[in-house]
């Protein structure tokens, strides 16, 4: 018997590990019976290098992806969605059940962001479908509470002076 060379050893080897152990058949010289069953001749449709893009959307597509890729995209650009006026006074904080939350520096902008909402869920819903988001909740700032104990004074005390 004829001694196998290590080449066709690791190869046996190989084939064994990831399976496909089928004997190939012997193709034609001129390879037109591989080409046929495979589609891989050359200038055929199908064949042209796709861009990079249209492979990252396609995979994040598969992964399931697209929509915590969009709500981030989202978060990150809020200047550039609700404007630059709107961002310095506010900053969307979360996207939880559809809902996004956006944090305003006083109950003037979240009052004043409320009356906005259906033209800034448009925008979002324009520039960000995959986000998930069906409304938008304007928080005003953090107060401090006043309310120390299992009793508290009625009346609005000193909360009026905040926001």
């Amino acid at each position: 018997m004829a001694e196998t060379s290590e080449a066709s050893r690791l190869y046996r080897h190989f084939r064994e590990i990831f399976g496909d152990d089928r004997p190939r058949r012997r193709l034609r010289r001129d390879g037109a019976e591989a080409a046929a069953r495979t589609g891989s001749e050359p200038f055929a449709p199908g064949r042209d290098p796709k861009p990079l893009g249209d492979a990252i959307d396609q995979l994040s597509t598969q992964l399931g992806w697209q929509g915590p890729l969009s709500q981030h995209d989202l978060l990150s650009n809020w200047a550039e969605i609700a404007g630059a006026e709107i961002a310095k006074h506010s900053e969307p904080v979360a996207i939880e059940g559809g809902v996004l939350q956006v944090r305003c520096e006083s109950t003037a902008w979240a009052t004043q962001l409320r009356m906005m909402r259906s033209e800034l869920l448009s925008r979002i819903l324009e520039r960000n479908p995959d986000a998930g988001v069906d409304t938008i909740r304007f928080q005003g700032p953090d107060a401090p509470t006043w309310k120390h104990g299992p009793r508290s004074v009625p009346g609005r005390g000193p909360r009026d002076t905040y926001g």
